[in-house]
C-alpha cells in the first residue's frame, strides 16, 4: 500500500466509525478529491461531512476550532502546507490557547493536514517545510506521516490528545510504498519511534534520527555508507515531532559513537536544533561529540529540478555529515 493510500484509508475508517467527525479543506470533494487526493471518495461516502470550503486559511481553521471547541472533531487540509501560515493565528491564537484560557481542561480536538516539502518542482511557495514556525506553542503537537506508522493509529492518537495537532506529510513520500524490510535492514517498533538497523540496533557506528518525509533518503544513506565505507547506522523516525518523546532515542544515543538529526527546513531556530539541545542537555557528559545538524540550505526553495537539489537535503546530505561527525 502507498503511503497515500494509507492515509485515505485511515480517514475513511475514522469518518465511517465515529459519526461526530468532520472533515474541511479547498476542492476536497469528489470528483477531485484533494490536490493529492488524500480525501477522494469520502465526500460521496459522507456527504455532510466533507466539506469544500472557500479559499481562506484562516477562516477553515477558525470553523475547524468552533466544531472542536464545541465537542465534534475536525480535520482541516491544507493544500499546500506553505499556506498554513495564513491560519497562524487561528492556530496560535485562538485553537491552541482554548484549552486551557475557560478556567478547566477543555478538549479540541483538532487536527490540521499541512502536505509540505519539495521534489516536485513547485518553487519557493508550494515547497517549504514550515515546521519550525509551530515548535514550542503550548497547547499544539507536531506530528509527520512516515512509512512505518499506520495512519490510522497515528489519526486515534492525535484525536486523544484532546488538543490541536498538525499532521505534515511529505509530498513525495505519498508516492511510497508504506515500508518493508528489504534484503539489508530489519525495522520494529520502540514506543513512537520507528528503528531501522541492520543487525543489532545497540551496536551501530551512528544513529541518524529523522522525520517521516526523510525516511527514505537516510535510508538510501545508510545503504550507501554501509556498502561503501562499511558504516552502520540505526535510523529512528519519531511519529509525534513535538513534544518529542526522548525515552527511547537516549539509549542508541548515548552508545553511537555520533548522533545527526536530519530535517527538511532551513537551519536556524528548527526541530533539529530542538532535538540536539535535548540530547545535549540530557547526554552532555556521555557523548562523544557533539550533536550534528543536516537541513536545507537556508534559501528559498528555486523550481528548476538541479537548483532544488542543491538547496533541499540529498542522501548524498546525510552521507557527508555522518562521515564528517565520524572524523571520516
Amino acid at each position: 500500500m502507498r503511503v497515500a493510500d494509507n492515509l485515505n484509508a485511515a480517514l475513511h475508517d475514522l469518518l465511517e466509525h465515529e459519526g461526530d467527525v468532520y472533515l474541511l479543506g479547498e476542492d476536497v470533494a469528489d470528483p477531485y478529491g484533494g490536490a493529492f487526493k488524500i480525501t477522494r471518495g469520502l465526500s460521496s461516502k459522507f456527504p455532510g461531512r466533507v466539506l469544500t470550503t472557500p479559499i481562506s486559511e484562516g477562516g477553515i481553521a477558525g470553523v475547524a476550532a468552533g466544531l472542536a471547541l464545541t465537542g465534534d472533531k475536525a480535520i482541516v487540509e491544507i493544500m499546500f502546507g506553505d499556506f498554513v501560515a495564513l491560519a497562524f493565528d487561528q492556530i496560535l491564537n485562538f485553537a491552541s490557547k482554548s484549552v486551557a484560557m475557560y478556567g478547566r481542561p477543555l478538549p479540541l480536538r483538532m487536527v490540521v493536514r499541512c502536505p509540505s516539502g519539495g521534489g516536485r518542482g513547485y518553487g519557493p511557495t508550494h515547497s517549504q517545510s514550515p515546521h519550525k514556525h509551530f515548535l514550542g506553542i503550548p497547547g499544539l503537537s507536531l506530528y509527520e506521516v512516515t512509512p512505518f506508522h499506520d495512519n490510522r493509529a497515528v489519526l486515534r492518537e492525535m484525536f486523544a490528545r484532546q488538543e490541536p495537532c498538525i499532521l505534515f506529510e511529505d509530498k513525495i513520500l505519498y508516492t511510497r510504498q508504506m515500508y518493508d524490510a528489504g534484503d539489508l535492514f530489519t525495522w520494529d517498533m520502540d514506543g513512537d519511534v520507528a528503528r531501522v538497523y541492520l543487525d543489532d540496533p545497540t551496536s551501530a557506528d551512528c544513529v541518524i534520527i529523522a522525520p517521516g518525509g526523510l525516511a527514505h533518503r537516510a535510508l538510501a544513506a545508510m545503504r550507501t555508507l554501509l556498502l561503501e565505507r562499511e558504516i552502520t547506522c540505526l535510523l529512528l523516525v519519531p511519529s509525534r515531532l513535538y513534544p518529542l518523546d526522548l525515552d527511547p532515542v537516549l539509549p542508541h544515543a548515548e552508545r553511537a559513537k555520533a548522533v545527526v538529526v536530519c530535517e527538511d527546513g532551513p537551519g536556524g531556530a528548527g526541530w533539529g536544533s530542538e532535538v540536539a539541545h535535548l540530547l545535549h542537555t540530557r547526554l552532555w557528559g556521555r557523548l562523544t561529540r557533539p550533536v550534528a545538524i543536516v537541513h536545507a540550505r537556508n534559501s528559498v526553495i528555486p523550481a528548476a529540478p538541479h537548483l532544488e537539489k542543491e538547496v533541499l537535503v540529498q542522501e548524498s546530505t546525510i552521507c557527508r555529515a555522518v562521515l564528517e561527525v565520524l572524523g571520516g
